[in-house]
């Protein structure tokens, strides 16, 4: 892992209006691919897209969040911002995957569940709870994997998995920079330095053992290079989805519930932090 850039350096790539998103990384992975829609509740939530994906000849269930590349997308998907629809629909195609016996591949991408009046009203904070207690007991195999902003439980509630990985210009935290510089710095252009100090890019996660591995990126960020990343990132899949089909179903859940009850307790007192 390339630590040599700064966590400010991280957040911008990880921000970056060209990187790779959801839907991109489906057409580089997948030999084919079919969208599932709405929460059969409320309505479909295009900030998360989800179905069924085919990787060398294996279905798969994948969802993810997914923003734009330019304003009139980045509206209509309201950021990557999921509503409580988006993550009341992954919840259903992620029960449809137990019943049919189909692995789960989550994209995380987000700076945070959607905050606003209505999504309060329709229960934000419920629909991400309950995901977080339903993907616990899943008796299917979940990969997690963090492709750019990994915002909050806007992320989390896609991020209960056997593994989450990230790639090398991602981050993921409890807040955003600028929330954190706001809230404890008491001054918003604080954001650069509160980076430092909020360990979220992936080495410093990895390090702490709240990830599980970093995937390596063009130099100069994944958005110089989709091919080699999809390349990279099929290998890993595949060999991830064959090492879990030694893994019984019941075993599967018991390691997700071990793992996130295990979050906080290092094994390793030298930590560099």
């Amino acid at each position: 892992m390339n630590n040599s850039k700064t966590a400010w350096a991280c957040v911008a790539l990880a921000r970056h209006s060209n990187r790779p998103r959801t839907k991109d990384i489906i057409e580089l992975i997948c030999d084919d691919f079919i969208e599932l829609h709405g929460d059969r509740y409320y309505k479909d939530d295009p900030a998360i897209i989800g179905g069924i994906g085919i990787i060398k000849e294996s279905p798969v269930t994948i969802i993810g969040h997914q923003k734009g590349k330019d304003t009139e997308e980045n509206i209509k998907r309201n950021f990557g911002m999921a509503h409580p629809e988006g993550y009341r629909k992954a919840l259903r195609l992620m029960k449809q995957a137990e019943k049919f016996n189909r692995p789960i591949i989550n994209f995380i991408d987000t700076p945070g569940a959607y905050c606003g009046l209505e999504a309060e009203e329709r229960g934000q904070s419920e629909a991400i709870a309950r995901n977080l207690f339903e993907m616990m007991d899943l008796e299917v195999p979940i990969l997690s994997i963090i492709i750019g902003e990994g915002g909050s439980g806007g992320a989390l509630g896609l991020a209960v998995a056997n593994d989450v990985w990230m790639l090398e210009h991602s981050i993921y935290s409890v807040i955003s920079p600028e929330g954190f510089s706001s809230i404890l710095l008491k001054d918003s252009a604080k954001a650069k330095e509160a980076s430092e100090m909020m360990k979220i890019t992936p080495g410093d996660l990895l390090n702490l053992g709240l990830i599980d591995e970093v995937i390596k990126e063009p130099d100069e960020g994944a958005h110089l290079n989709y091919e080699l990343l999809g390349i990279t990132l099929k290998e890993k899949i595949i060999a991830q989805m064959a090492a879990y089909s030694n893994i019984k179903k019941e075993e599967l859940s018991r390691l997700r519930r071990e793992k996130f009850r295990n979050y906080g307790h290092f094994k390793d007192n030298n930590l560099k932090v």
